[in-house]
Protein backbone atom coordinates (compact mmCIF):
# COMPACT_ATOMS: atom_id res chain seq x y z
CA UNK A 1 0.00 0.00 0.00
CA UNK A 2 1.36 3.40 -0.99
CA UNK A 3 1.91 5.95 1.80
CA UNK A 4 1.99 9.59 0.72
CA UNK A 5 4.18 11.89 2.77
CA UNK A 6 2.44 15.26 3.17
CA UNK A 7 3.85 18.41 4.74
CA UNK A 8 1.06 20.15 6.67
CA UNK A 9 1.74 23.86 7.20
CA UNK A 10 -1.25 25.55 8.89
CA UNK A 11 0.28 29.02 8.92
CA UNK A 12 -1.76 31.69 10.68
CA UNK A 13 -5.26 32.47 11.86
CA UNK A 14 -7.90 29.96 10.80
CA UNK A 15 -5.24 28.10 8.84
CA UNK A 16 -4.70 25.81 11.82
CA UNK A 17 -8.43 25.05 12.09
CA UNK A 18 -9.00 24.23 8.43
CA UNK A 19 -5.76 22.27 7.97
CA UNK A 20 -6.61 20.15 11.03
CA UNK A 21 -10.02 19.50 9.46
CA UNK A 22 -8.40 18.69 6.13
CA UNK A 23 -5.99 16.20 7.68
CA UNK A 24 -8.87 14.51 9.49
CA UNK A 25 -10.95 14.20 6.32
CA UNK A 26 -8.04 12.96 4.19
CA UNK A 27 -7.17 10.32 6.79
CA UNK A 28 -10.79 9.16 6.86
CA UNK A 29 -10.83 9.02 3.07
CA UNK A 30 -7.61 6.97 2.94
CA UNK A 31 -9.05 4.48 5.41
CA UNK A 32 -12.23 4.25 3.32
CA UNK A 33 -10.23 3.62 0.13
CA UNK A 34 -7.90 1.11 1.72
CA UNK A 35 -5.39 1.36 -1.12
CA UNK A 36 -3.19 4.17 0.17
CA UNK A 37 -2.39 6.04 3.36
CA UNK A 38 -1.15 9.46 4.39
CA UNK A 39 1.71 10.36 6.68
CA UNK A 40 1.43 13.99 7.74
CA UNK A 41 4.42 15.94 9.02
CA UNK A 42 3.27 19.11 10.79
CA UNK A 43 5.29 22.32 10.59
CA UNK A 44 4.27 25.18 12.91
CA UNK A 45 5.61 27.98 10.73
CA UNK A 46 4.06 31.41 10.37
CA UNK A 47 3.46 34.51 12.43
CA UNK A 48 3.98 32.97 15.84
CA UNK A 49 7.21 31.38 14.64
CA UNK A 50 8.29 34.80 13.36
CA UNK A 51 7.63 36.43 16.73
CA UNK A 52 10.01 33.95 18.36
CA UNK A 53 12.68 33.60 15.69
CA UNK A 54 12.51 36.69 13.48
CA UNK A 55 11.61 34.69 10.37
CA UNK A 56 8.47 32.93 9.14
CA UNK A 57 10.12 29.54 8.66
CA UNK A 58 13.52 28.07 9.55
CA UNK A 59 16.45 28.72 7.27
CA UNK A 60 16.45 25.06 6.21
CA UNK A 61 12.65 24.94 5.97
CA UNK A 62 12.50 24.11 2.29
CA UNK A 63 14.98 21.28 2.76
CA UNK A 64 12.67 19.80 5.40
CA UNK A 65 9.76 19.58 2.95
CA UNK A 66 11.58 19.20 -0.38
CA UNK A 67 11.03 15.44 -0.60
CA UNK A 68 7.40 15.31 0.50
CA UNK A 69 4.82 14.18 -2.03
CA UNK A 70 2.75 17.34 -1.53
CA UNK A 71 2.20 20.29 0.80
CA UNK A 72 -1.12 21.14 2.48
CA UNK A 73 -1.05 24.82 3.38
CA UNK A 74 -3.45 26.90 5.49
CA UNK A 75 -2.85 30.63 5.28
CA UNK A 76 -0.26 33.38 5.71
CA UNK A 77 -1.02 36.67 7.39
CA UNK A 78 -0.76 38.01 10.94
CA UNK A 79 -2.17 41.32 12.25
CA UNK A 80 1.02 42.07 14.19
CA UNK A 81 3.36 41.52 11.21
CA UNK A 82 3.42 43.47 7.91
CA UNK A 83 1.74 41.52 5.12
CA UNK A 84 4.75 41.63 2.82
CA UNK A 85 6.83 39.89 5.50
CA UNK A 86 4.31 37.10 6.08
CA UNK A 87 3.75 36.52 2.37
CA UNK A 88 7.36 36.64 1.20
CA UNK A 89 8.60 34.87 4.31
CA UNK A 90 6.41 31.80 3.99
CA UNK A 91 4.05 31.22 1.08
CA UNK A 92 6.15 32.83 -1.63
CA UNK A 93 9.29 31.47 0.02
CA UNK A 94 7.91 28.04 -0.86
CA UNK A 95 6.13 28.71 -4.17
CA UNK A 96 8.92 30.47 -6.00
CA UNK A 97 11.98 28.34 -5.12
CA UNK A 98 9.91 25.20 -5.69
CA UNK A 99 8.97 26.59 -9.12
CA UNK A 100 5.24 26.17 -8.55
CA UNK A 101 4.57 28.30 -11.60
CA UNK A 102 1.02 27.18 -12.37
CA UNK A 103 -1.53 28.32 -9.82
CA UNK A 104 -4.82 26.60 -10.65
CA UNK A 105 -8.12 27.79 -9.17
CA UNK A 106 -11.33 25.99 -10.14
CA UNK A 107 -14.55 27.88 -9.61
CA UNK A 108 -18.09 26.56 -9.81
CA UNK A 109 -21.30 26.87 -7.87
CA UNK A 110 -21.53 23.84 -5.60
CA UNK A 111 -24.93 22.20 -4.94
CA UNK A 112 -26.96 24.09 -2.37
CA UNK A 113 -24.94 27.31 -2.63
CA UNK A 114 -26.45 30.42 -4.19
CA UNK A 115 -24.40 32.75 -6.34
CA UNK A 116 -24.83 36.49 -5.75
CA UNK A 117 -25.37 36.76 -9.49
CA UNK A 118 -29.06 37.02 -10.21
CA UNK A 119 -30.61 33.89 -11.69
CA UNK A 120 -27.28 32.34 -12.67
CA UNK A 121 -27.41 28.55 -12.92
CA UNK A 122 -24.63 26.31 -11.63
CA UNK A 123 -23.98 25.11 -15.18
CA UNK A 124 -23.29 28.71 -16.26
CA UNK A 125 -20.37 29.20 -13.90
CA UNK A 126 -17.76 26.46 -14.19
CA UNK A 127 -14.33 27.97 -14.65
CA UNK A 128 -10.68 27.18 -14.06
CA UNK A 129 -8.34 30.14 -13.67
CA UNK A 130 -4.65 29.55 -14.36
CA UNK A 131 -2.47 32.14 -12.66
CA UNK A 132 1.16 32.58 -13.65
CA UNK A 133 2.71 32.04 -10.24
CA UNK A 134 6.43 32.73 -10.48
CA UNK A 135 7.13 36.08 -12.14
CA UNK A 136 5.18 39.02 -13.55
CA UNK A 137 4.12 41.67 -11.07
CA UNK A 138 5.16 39.54 -8.08
CA UNK A 139 8.70 38.86 -9.25
CA UNK A 140 10.05 40.77 -6.27
CA UNK A 141 12.23 43.08 -8.35
CA UNK A 142 12.34 46.69 -7.20
CA UNK A 143 13.31 48.86 -4.29
CA UNK A 144 12.97 52.10 -2.36
CA UNK A 145 15.30 55.07 -2.16
CA UNK A 146 15.39 58.29 -0.11
CA UNK A 147 12.96 56.84 2.42
CA UNK A 148 11.20 59.46 4.52
CA UNK A 149 12.25 62.37 2.32
CA UNK A 150 10.12 64.34 -0.16
CA UNK A 151 12.10 62.64 -2.92
CA UNK A 152 11.26 59.12 -1.77
CA UNK A 153 10.64 56.73 -4.64
CA UNK A 154 9.67 53.07 -4.87
CA UNK A 155 9.49 50.61 -7.73
CA UNK A 156 8.05 47.16 -8.28
CA UNK A 157 9.12 45.89 -11.67
CA UNK A 158 6.98 43.30 -13.43
CA UNK A 159 9.32 40.75 -14.98
CA UNK A 160 8.07 38.57 -17.84
CA UNK A 161 10.35 36.06 -19.52
CA UNK A 162 9.64 34.21 -22.75
CA UNK A 163 10.29 30.89 -20.99
CA UNK A 164 7.94 31.77 -18.13
CA UNK A 165 5.11 32.91 -20.37
CA UNK A 166 5.50 30.00 -22.78
CA UNK A 167 5.27 27.38 -20.07
CA UNK A 168 2.21 28.82 -18.34
CA UNK A 169 0.47 29.33 -21.69
CA UNK A 170 1.26 25.77 -22.74
CA UNK A 171 -0.06 24.52 -19.39
CA UNK A 172 -3.26 26.58 -19.74
CA UNK A 173 -3.91 25.45 -23.31
CA UNK A 174 -3.35 21.84 -22.27
CA UNK A 175 -5.78 22.24 -19.37
CA UNK A 176 -8.36 23.81 -21.68
CA UNK A 177 -7.92 20.91 -24.10
CA UNK A 178 -8.72 18.46 -21.27
CA UNK A 179 -12.05 20.14 -20.50
CA UNK A 180 -15.23 19.51 -22.51
CA UNK A 181 -15.59 23.01 -23.99
CA UNK A 182 -11.92 23.35 -25.06
CA UNK A 183 -12.15 27.10 -24.58
CA UNK A 184 -9.42 29.41 -23.25
CA UNK A 185 -9.58 33.13 -22.52
CA UNK A 186 -6.25 34.95 -22.33
CA UNK A 187 -6.44 37.96 -20.01
CA UNK A 188 -4.19 40.90 -20.86
CA UNK A 189 -3.70 44.65 -20.51
CA UNK A 190 -1.62 45.17 -23.62
CA UNK A 191 -3.38 48.39 -24.58
CA UNK A 192 -1.65 50.18 -21.69
CA UNK A 193 1.25 47.90 -20.80
CA UNK A 194 2.87 48.01 -24.19
CA UNK A 195 5.96 45.89 -23.64
CA UNK A 196 5.55 42.85 -21.37
CA UNK A 197 1.84 42.43 -22.03
CA UNK A 198 2.31 42.72 -25.77
CA UNK A 199 4.86 39.92 -25.51
CA UNK A 200 2.34 37.98 -23.40
CA UNK A 201 -0.23 38.32 -26.20
CA UNK A 202 2.25 37.36 -28.90
CA UNK A 203 3.37 34.23 -27.07
CA UNK A 204 -0.25 33.26 -26.42
CA UNK A 205 -0.92 33.44 -30.16
CA UNK A 206 2.17 31.34 -30.88
CA UNK A 207 1.21 28.63 -28.37
CA UNK A 208 -2.36 28.63 -29.69
CA UNK A 209 -1.08 27.20 -32.95
CA UNK A 210 0.09 24.11 -31.06
CA UNK A 211 -3.50 23.51 -29.90
CA UNK A 212 -5.71 23.82 -33.00
CA UNK A 213 -8.55 22.03 -31.21
CA UNK A 214 -8.71 24.72 -28.50
CA UNK A 215 -10.70 27.90 -29.16
CA UNK A 216 -9.07 30.94 -27.59
CA UNK A 217 -9.92 34.59 -27.22
CA UNK A 218 -8.31 37.64 -25.62
CA UNK A 219 -9.80 39.96 -23.01
CA UNK A 220 -8.52 43.12 -21.34
CA UNK A 221 -8.52 42.59 -17.58
CA UNK A 222 -10.90 45.46 -16.82
CA UNK A 223 -13.42 44.20 -19.37
CA UNK A 224 -12.92 40.71 -17.98
CA UNK A 225 -14.38 41.70 -14.62
CA UNK A 226 -17.56 42.78 -16.41
CA UNK A 227 -17.68 39.62 -18.52
CA UNK A 228 -17.37 37.41 -15.43
CA UNK A 229 -20.43 39.09 -13.95
CA UNK A 230 -22.56 39.70 -17.04
CA UNK A 231 -21.71 36.66 -19.19
CA UNK A 232 -20.31 33.94 -16.91
CA UNK A 233 -21.50 31.23 -19.29
CA UNK A 234 -19.11 32.53 -21.98
CA UNK A 235 -16.03 31.54 -19.96
CA UNK A 236 -14.36 28.22 -19.20
CA UNK A 237 -10.57 28.16 -18.80
CA UNK A 238 -8.80 31.45 -18.11
CA UNK A 239 -5.10 32.34 -18.02
CA UNK A 240 -3.76 35.56 -16.55
CA UNK A 241 -0.71 37.13 -15.01
CA UNK A 242 0.22 36.83 -11.36
CA UNK A 243 -1.52 40.06 -10.33
CA UNK A 244 -4.49 39.92 -12.69
CA UNK A 245 -5.36 36.33 -11.80
CA UNK A 246 -4.90 37.02 -8.10
CA UNK A 247 -7.66 39.62 -8.31
CA UNK A 248 -9.91 37.79 -10.76
CA UNK A 249 -9.83 34.53 -8.82
CA UNK A 250 -11.11 36.24 -5.66
CA UNK A 251 -13.92 37.77 -7.72
CA UNK A 252 -14.63 34.32 -9.12
CA UNK A 253 -14.81 32.79 -5.64
CA UNK A 254 -17.20 35.50 -4.48
CA UNK A 255 -19.41 34.95 -7.53
CA UNK A 256 -19.51 31.24 -6.66
CA UNK A 257 -20.80 32.02 -3.18
CA UNK A 258 -17.87 32.48 -0.80
CA UNK A 259 -14.10 32.66 -0.56
CA UNK A 260 -14.45 29.97 2.09
CA UNK A 261 -15.16 27.26 -0.49
CA UNK A 262 -12.47 28.10 -3.03
CA UNK A 263 -9.40 25.86 -3.50
CA UNK A 264 -5.98 26.39 -5.04
CA UNK A 265 -3.21 24.20 -6.41
CA UNK A 266 0.29 25.66 -6.73
CA UNK A 267 1.76 23.21 -9.21
CA UNK A 268 5.23 22.34 -10.32
CA UNK A 269 3.99 20.38 -13.35
CA UNK A 270 7.39 18.79 -14.00
CA UNK A 271 7.30 17.38 -10.42
CA UNK A 272 10.86 18.40 -9.67
CA UNK A 273 9.52 19.80 -6.40
CA UNK A 274 6.41 19.12 -4.33
CA UNK A 275 3.26 21.04 -5.25
CA UNK A 276 1.26 22.93 -2.65
CA UNK A 277 -2.51 22.95 -2.08
CA UNK A 278 -4.39 25.57 -0.10
CA UNK A 279 -7.73 27.34 0.36
CA UNK A 280 -7.71 30.95 -0.80
CA UNK A 281 -9.60 32.55 2.10
CA UNK A 282 -6.58 33.85 4.02
CA UNK A 283 -5.95 33.89 7.76
CA UNK A 284 -9.26 35.58 8.75
CA UNK A 285 -8.14 36.55 12.25
CA UNK A 286 -11.57 38.08 12.92
CA UNK A 287 -13.07 34.60 13.24
CA UNK A 288 -10.02 32.75 14.55
CA UNK A 289 -10.83 30.48 17.48
CA UNK A 290 -14.60 30.76 17.04
CA UNK A 291 -14.84 27.36 15.34
CA UNK A 292 -16.84 28.73 12.41
CA UNK A 293 -14.23 28.70 9.64
CA UNK A 294 -15.47 27.07 6.46
CA UNK A 295 -13.28 24.00 5.78
CA UNK A 296 -14.75 23.30 2.33
CA UNK A 297 -11.99 25.23 0.53
CA UNK A 298 -9.42 23.02 2.24
CA UNK A 299 -11.36 19.84 1.44
CA UNK A 300 -11.62 20.86 -2.22
CA UNK A 301 -7.89 21.64 -2.20
CA UNK A 302 -7.52 18.07 -0.92
CA UNK A 303 -9.39 16.87 -4.01
CA UNK A 304 -6.87 18.68 -6.19
CA UNK A 305 -4.01 17.15 -4.20
CA UNK A 306 -5.45 13.67 -4.70
CA UNK A 307 -5.74 14.27 -8.44
CA UNK A 308 -2.13 15.46 -8.52
CA UNK A 309 -1.07 12.29 -6.70
CA UNK A 310 -2.93 10.15 -9.23
CA UNK A 311 -5.66 9.08 -6.78
CA UNK A 312 -8.47 10.18 -9.07
CA UNK A 313 -11.12 7.79 -7.73
CA UNK A 314 -10.49 8.99 -4.19
CA UNK A 315 -10.65 12.59 -5.40
CA UNK A 316 -14.04 11.94 -6.96
CA UNK A 317 -15.28 10.33 -3.75
CA UNK A 318 -14.18 13.32 -1.67
CA UNK A 319 -15.76 15.78 -4.13
CA UNK A 320 -19.01 13.83 -4.00
CA UNK A 321 -18.94 13.97 -0.19
CA UNK A 322 -18.35 17.74 -0.28
CA UNK A 323 -21.33 18.22 -2.61
CA UNK A 324 -23.56 16.05 -0.40
CA UNK A 325 -22.74 18.38 2.47
CA UNK A 326 -23.03 21.73 0.68
CA UNK A 327 -26.48 20.83 -0.65
CA UNK A 328 -27.80 20.91 2.94
CA UNK A 329 -28.35 24.50 4.21
CA UNK A 330 -28.08 23.22 7.78
CA UNK A 331 -24.43 22.49 7.05
CA UNK A 332 -23.58 25.97 5.79
CA UNK A 333 -21.10 28.01 7.82
CA UNK A 334 -21.74 31.75 8.46
CA UNK A 335 -19.88 32.86 5.31
CA UNK A 336 -22.60 31.03 3.37
CA UNK A 337 -25.39 32.50 5.48
CA UNK A 338 -25.73 29.49 7.77
CA UNK A 339 -24.95 28.69 11.38
CA UNK A 340 -22.97 25.46 11.13
CA UNK A 341 -19.47 25.27 12.57
CA UNK A 342 -16.21 23.75 11.35
CA UNK A 343 -16.67 20.62 13.44
CA UNK A 344 -20.17 19.96 12.14
CA UNK A 345 -19.15 20.35 8.49
CA UNK A 346 -16.07 18.16 8.97
CA UNK A 347 -18.09 15.41 10.65
CA UNK A 348 -20.68 15.56 7.88
CA UNK A 349 -18.06 15.16 5.14
CA UNK A 350 -16.47 12.22 6.96
CA UNK A 351 -19.90 10.59 7.36
CA UNK A 352 -20.60 11.10 3.65
CA UNK A 353 -17.27 9.46 2.77
CA UNK A 354 -18.00 6.46 4.98
CA UNK A 355 -21.54 6.13 3.66
CA UNK A 356 -20.47 6.12 -0.01
CA UNK A 357 -20.73 2.56 -1.24
CA UNK A 358 -19.86 3.23 -4.87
Amino acid sequence: MRTYKIAAIPGDGIGTEVVDAGVEVLDALAKREGTFAFHFDHFAWGGEYYKKHGRMMPENGRDLIRHHDAILFGSAGHPEIPDHITLWGLRLAICQPFDQYANVRPTRILPGITSPLRAVKDTELDWVIVRENSEGEYAGVGGRVHQGSPLEAATDVAIFTRAGVERVMRFAFGLARSRPRKLLTVVTKSNAQRHAMVMWDEIAAEIAREFPDVTSDKMLVDAMTMRMVIRPQSLDTIVATNLHADILSDLAAALAGSLGIAPTANLNPERNFPSMFEPIHGSAFDIMGKGIANPVGTFWSGVMMLEHLGENAAGRRLMKAIERVTVDPALHTPDLGGSANTRKVTDAVISAIRADNT
